[in-house]
């Protein structure tokens, strides 16, 4: 079953989504150009709850108002940060997730010090389409909690030696590539339902380790 919320923060509120039950929660943030309506979003949402976790989605406030144009990255940290505070309280240990511009502003709000036990980042914005030069990397010397990346190899907003570079070498970052993906996790052979999969698997995996010990029921 999905609850729909509503979430308070600085300057008004937004609607959210949250399915599953667990200890452990995780707030997912959507891309750009999309909602936590998104399909993809549903997928990746209902099945890290059927794999235990207690996941909460949400949309950002350009998106409430209909707009496809981002709102600044200081107000996205701040609506992203009420997003965290409403869901902490629910659940023993908090983990982020975002897909594209969600997982840079949940890295920009652990930066910031806001307390996590991780970063999951689908499909990083490393840097502009077709602007390499203009990398997004300058806030992670300051950003301490672990991080995973899934990252398509044909990624066009993560050029995959730039990313080597930049990301791979940061000593609380794994990367899982996912081979002949694009920035909407398509291609080579990735179904919607097989990219879901190995996505959930991938992410559960990871939380369990981290996780092992922490909580009263450390599942996954």
């Amino acid at each position: 079953m999905v609850d729909s919320v509503t979430i308070p923060w600085e300057r008004g509120e937004v609607s959210g989504r949250i399915a599953g039950t667990g200890a452990i929660g995780m707030v997912l943030a959507h891309g750009a150009g999309t909602n936590q309506d998104h399909p993809l979003m549903t997928a990746l949402r209902d099945g890290l709850a059927a794999a235990g976790l207690r996941v909460m989605t949400f949309n950002y406030p350009y998106t409430e108002r209909g707009s496809r144009s981002p709102d600044r990255a200081e107000r996205l940290v701040e609506c992203h940060r009420g997003a965290a505070d409403f869901l902490r309280p629910s659940v023993e240990l908090l983990f982020l997730g975002g897909r594209s511009m969600g997982g840079r502003m949940a890295t920009n709000l652990v930066a910031e010090g806001d307390e996590a036990a991780g970063v999951v980042l689908y499909a990083y914005p490393l840097h502009p389409a077709g602007k390499p030069e203009k990398l997004r990397v300058a806030h992670f010397p300051d950003v301490k909690v672990p991080l995973l990346f899934f990252q398509g190899t044909r990624d066009a907003l993560s050029r995959v030696e730039l990313f080597d570079r930049h990301i791979a070498t940061l000593a609380n970052a794994q990367v899982e590539w996912l081979d002949g993906a694009d920035h909407s996790f398509r291609g080579k052979g990735w179904s919607s339902e097989s990219m879901v999969e190995r996505l959930v698997a991938g992410t559960t995996k990871w939380i369990g380790q981290i996780s092992s010990g922490r909580t009263s029921d450390s599942r996954p």
